[in-house]
């Protein structure tokens, strides 16, 4: 089958890579012509563990090409994926301009029969208006093509996006009563669910629901485990234990009970604030997903103060990770840009290292910051130093060699990746959360 995705993000680039390498004809589209040419020559512009071997792999296939000109991928397509960014605007309500404007250029431009998809995370009855456009832009034209519009959203995981994608969990299409557009969705996804995995049809609106619903389900699950790490750490018990006793209850399960800084990246904060919008919106009260979203800022705040209020005058702070989360360098809503501009503020020195994160990193925090190239050269001489991201790097690091290249003790442990004991018989103070 040939397929156009517009939008070459992390989900329109992953998906197009790995259609092709399911056997599909696939062009990326993207207005950015530099990322274009980039992808073009196999070079992917971030950082997903898998994703440029599977873009060169595609290029020399034939089956995957790239383009500026939308123009250029439809003729013959089957199928048009929206994949374009809906990042927050007035009130975090999710910005939809660059997805009703495919969706028209689309109704514009295609000379043939069409099923129009949306990948963008977007609000319920978005593809509703999408229809609704499509249809005035093709009598306009007097134009007497098909274009349904269904909604696949996508689950993926940074740093799995690949696995995610080739191997999901299920697959969530919502068709609103069109059998045809139904049928290339099957006929898609048969690579996928020949191997067994579910693919499950609903309304349109039950799949654009189901997308938020569940990033907000998970943020409120690590939400719920981090409420807990402020009374654990007032009443001398421990946040591990208690996930540990919660998470062996079948119905609740381990995943997702990790204690930490809260979460961030570019979907969890986006869409929690994007359901409370649409929560406003419709005037339904999202209490619970309200309490996740405070919450979620006060763990940070928390553990942040924690570590200011530690540190001298003046000190040197080595700080580990910078991307919101391991296997990407992805900053966005990243603990890092927050903690590290409130260290500069504060007449401290930073030194920072991460694996992959630091040019990516560079221009959204303040000059002042010192990049290094080495775990330990962040580390040395510091008073502190300071886990934000738990790259497997980090996990296995010699602590007494830790302690002696610094200069102080202080190890503030964000993640709760370290075992106290261990920390503490390398004569270093361990500060972690929920944890005594």
């Amino acid at each position: 089958m040939k397929i156009a995705i517009v939008g070459t993000g992390y989900v329109g680039l992953v998906s197009a890579a790995c259609f092709a390498e399911l056997g599909h004809t696939v062009c990326g589209v993207d207005i950015d012509a530099a990322k274009i040419r980039k992808l073009k020559e196999g070079i992917s512009p971030i950082y997903e563990p898998g994703l440029e071997e599977l873009i060169v792999s595609g290029l020399k296939s034939g089956r995957l090409t790239f383009t500026t000109e939308l123009t250029e991928a439809l003729p013959g397509c089957s199928i048009v994926f929206c994949a374009v960014a809906t990042p927050p605007g007035e009130g975090y309500k999710a910005d939809l301009r660059a997805v009703f404007t495919v969706a028209k250029t689309v109704a514009e431009r295609t000379e043939s029969d069409i099923v129009f998809v949306t990948k963008s995370t977007v609000p319920v009855g978005t593809g509703k208006k999408c229809e609704e456009l499509i249809t005035e832009t093709l009598k306009a034209r007097g134009a007497t093509f098909r274009i349904p519009v269904v909604s696949n959203p996508e689950f993926l995981r940074e740093g799995m996006a690949v696995p995610d994608t080739l191997m999901p969990d299920r697959i969530v299409v919502g068709v609103n009563h069109d059998e045809g557009a139904k049928e290339l969705m099957e006929e898609l996804y048969r690579p996928i669910t020949r191997v067994g995995k579910p693919i499950v049809f609903m309304t349109r609106e039950s799949a654009e629901i189901v997308k938020y619903a569940s990033n907000s389900f998970l943020a409120t699950k690590i939400s719920f485990i981090n409420m807990l790490t402020e009374l654990t750490e007032k009443t001398e018990a421990n946040i591990r234990d208690v996930a540990m006793g919660i998470g062996l209850d079948n119905r609740i399960g381990p995943r997702f009970l990790h204690a930490g800084i809260g979460y961030g990246g570019s979907c969890f904060p986006k869409d929690v604030k994007a359901l409370l919008a649409t929560g406003k919106e419709l005037g339904v009260p999202m209490d619970i997903i309200e309490a996740t979203d405070r919450i979620n800022f006060r763990q940070r705040q928390r553990f942040f103060d924690r570590i200011l209020k530690s540190l001298p005058a003046r000190a040197t702070v080595g700080i580990w990770g910078l991307s919101f989360k391991p296997k990407t360098d992805d900053m966005r809503e990243a603990p890092s840009l927050d903690l590290l501009p409130a260290l500069v503020r504060n007449g401290h020195t930073v030194r920072a290292y991460d694996p992959a994160a630091m040019e990516t990193a560079r221009p959204l925090l303040p000059k002042e910051i010192v990049y290094v190239d080495d775990l330990f050269a962040a580390a040395d001489k510091a008073d502190a130093v300071v886990l934000l991201t738990e790259w497997d790097i980090f996990r296995g690091v010699d602590l007494n060699e830790l302690k002696r290249r610094m200069k102080g003790a202080d190890l503030f442990d964000g993640r709760n990746v370290y075992e106290p004991k261990e920390v503490v018989r390398a004569s270093l103070i361990y500060h972690g959360i929920g944890i005594c």
